[in-house]
C-alpha cells in the first residue's frame, strides 16, 4: 500500500517529469502547442495543490520533500519562461532571477541559517505562487486573449522588481544577522569586500 508520504512524492515526481513536454510545448508557435501547454500547466498547478495538501493531511511534511516540491516547481516555472524567451514572450531576466532567488532561497535557509527546513518570507512565499502566471498569461494569449498582452507585460516588470526586493530583503537580513551574531555562520564567512 502506497504511503501519503510516497503519494506526496508521486504527485511531485509526475510535475517534474511534465517539464520537459511543457519546455517544447511553450516553445512551440502552433496554437495547438498553447492548447497542449495550458493541458500540461493545469496538471502540474494539481498535482501542486495536492502534493502539500496530502502531506500535511498526514502529518507526513518533511524538509526534504518541500525541497524537492520548491525545487521542481522552481525548474518547471523556470524551463517554461525560458522557453517562452526563446520565443520572445518573455525578457530574459525574469527566468534568471527566478532560479537566482530559488538558490538564496536555499543557501540562506540551510547554509547560512543551518536550518532543518526552507526559511519562507511572505513576499518570496507570492512570487513563488505568481511566477506561474504569465505562463497561465502567454497561454491564453496564444489561445486568443490577445487583450492580455499589456497586464502580462506589467505582470512580468512587477515579478522582475518584487524578485529583486525580495532577494534584497533575504540579504540584508544575513547582513544583520551577521552584525548581531559574530559568532555565526555567517559572521565566520567574514565580508568579502575585504578579501
Amino acid at each position: 500500500m502506497v504511503s501519503c508520504a510516497q503519494m506526496a512524492h508521486a504527485l511531485t515526481t509526475a510535475r517534474l517529469l511534465l517539464i520537459v513536454p511543457f519546455v517544447l510545448l511553450m516553445a512551440g508557435e502552433e496554437w495547438t502547442h498553447a492548447l497542449w501547454a495550458a493541458v500540461v500547466l493545469a496538471a502540474a498547478i494539481v498535482t501542486d495543490l495536492l502534493d502539500g495538501v496530502v502531506a500535511r493531511r498526514r502529518s507526513t511534511v518533511s524538509a526534504a520533500g518541500g525541497v524537492f516540491d520548491h525545487a521542481t516547481d522552481c525548474l518547471f516555472v523556470t524551463a517554461g519562461l525560458a522557453a517562452g524567451v526563446a520565443r520572445g514572450a518573455f525578457p530574459w531576466i525574469l527566468p534568471v532571477l527566478v532560479a537566482a532567488a530559488f538558490a538564496q532561497y536555499v543557501v540562506d535557509s540551510y547554509w547560512l541559517y543551518r536550518g532543518r527546513s526552507l526559511r519562507t518570507s511572505r513576499l518570496g512565499r507570492w512570487n513563488g505562487i505568481l511566477y506561474f502566471a504569465p505562463l497561465v498569461g502567454d497561454i491564453a494569449i496564444r489561445l486568443g486573449a490577445t487583450w492580455l498582452r499589456a497586464p502580462l507585460t506589467l505582470l512580468v516588470w512587477a515579478l522582475v522588481v518584487s524578485t529583486l526586493v525580495s532577494m534584497g530583503e533575504r540579504l540584508w537580513a544575513v547582513l544583520t544577522l551577521r552584525r548581531r551574531a559574530p559568532g555565526s555562520l555567517v559572521a565566520e564567512r567574514g565580508d568579502p569586500s575585504r578579501r
